[in-house]
């Protein structure tokens, strides 16, 4: 018997979270796929931001290879340091994929871009400090139906290393704020 995409995507609805990101379920797009599902997750105070969209079509997509497309953002605020280092796009892509790898996460089709912002403020507001931000927007293919929970995850590790928060070492539980 196969299993339908509520099946498959019940422990995504049913993950708890390190207490630091609070992560919710969203109305999903309806027009890019059969089957959507969304999250949004924030990292306490406004360390990171981002949504996780999963796309599925049991017919397929040419462009995406599969069944199945995760579609990503993540936003961080970083300090003006970061923001200067020219390899900062090549940082934040790695970050993805090392993300997806640790967590076992088979995919294909990676895609995406690697964004900085750098604002500074004039006129009435300008005594506000200058800030950045790095955005990383992807999309990659998982390969299967399998294991879905393991690419959200991957994601919710990316914010987490976006925002600066420490790994949580192996072995170690991370009590939820999420209930």
């Amino acid at each position: 018997m196969k299993a339908t995409f509520e099946q498959l995507t019940a422990p995504i609805l049913a993950l708890k979270t390190r207490s630091e990101i609070l992560l919710e379920a969203v109305p999903a797009p309806q027009k890019l796929a059969p089957h959507a599902l969304a999250m949004t997750a924030d990292v306490l105070e406004d360390a990171a931001t981002g949504r996780f969209v999963l796309l599925h079509d049991p017919a397929g997509q040419l462009g995406w290879g599969g069944q199945w497309r995760c579609v990503t953002f993540a936003r961080a605020a970083i300090d003006a340091e970061m923001a200067s280092d020219p390899l900062l796009p090549n940082i934040g892509w790695a970050w993805l994929i090392e993300a997806l790898k640790k967590n076992g996460c088979e995919f294909i089709s990676p895609s995406g871009t690697v964004t900085r912002v750098e604002s500074a403020s004039f006129g009435d507001l300008k005594d506000r400090e200058e800030d950045s931000e790095m955005e990383i927007r992807a999309s990659w293919t998982p390969t299967s139906g399998e294991n879905l929970l393991a690419h959200v995850n991957a994601w919710i590790e990316l914010l987490g290393m976006s925002a600066g928060l420490e790994p949580i070492p192996e072995g170690v539980s991370s009590i939820s704020r999420n209930s």
